[in-house]
């Protein structure tokens, strides 16, 4: 199987709820649409520092993480990350990886929006069996 790639919209959560609070515009909830990697060998929703200048998420702490090629490396980790495909939302955290990395999207928001990737297309989809609602599981 090739590699699959996906077009996700991130959005900063914190300025969702400011915006439900009539504190600012909805017109001024800062987003983008990203071409994310999606990888289900990476656990957690990772973005670049170019992605983080600009969506502004607050940092929450720093890890240390391993990467495809061995290296630890230290990484902010920020929150309140909210994650798009299609007619599915998650909210999660975000690794921050150095420069301008390609951002990867992991098995942890993959699961929570219930999408699959299907083998023959090579592209990310809804669970066809949950198409109108993510659906978990709870065991």
């Amino acid at each position: 199987m090739g590699l699959v790639y996906a077009e996700i919209t991130l959005i900063n959560g914190e300025d969702l709820i400011l915006a439900k609070r009539h504190i600012i515009g909805q017109d001024e909830v800062k987003q983008m649409n990203v071409t994310m990697l999606v990888d289900t060998g990476s656990y957690n929703l990772c973005i670049n520092e170019e992605i983080q200048e600009q969506l502004k998420f607050p940092v929450a702490e720093k890890r240390k993480a391993q990467t495809a090629d061995g290296r630890i490396v230290e990484c902010d980790v920020v929150d309140n990350v909210q994650v798009r495909f299609k007619n599915r939302a998650t909210t999660c955290r975000a690794m921050i990886l150095p420069g301008n990395c390609e951002p990867l999207l992991g098995a942890i928001p993959l699961e929570d929006m219930d999408v699959l990737i299907h083998p023959q297309r090579q592209e990310l989809i809804v669970n066809p069996d949950h198409p109108y609602f993510a659906q978990m599981k709870l065991k």
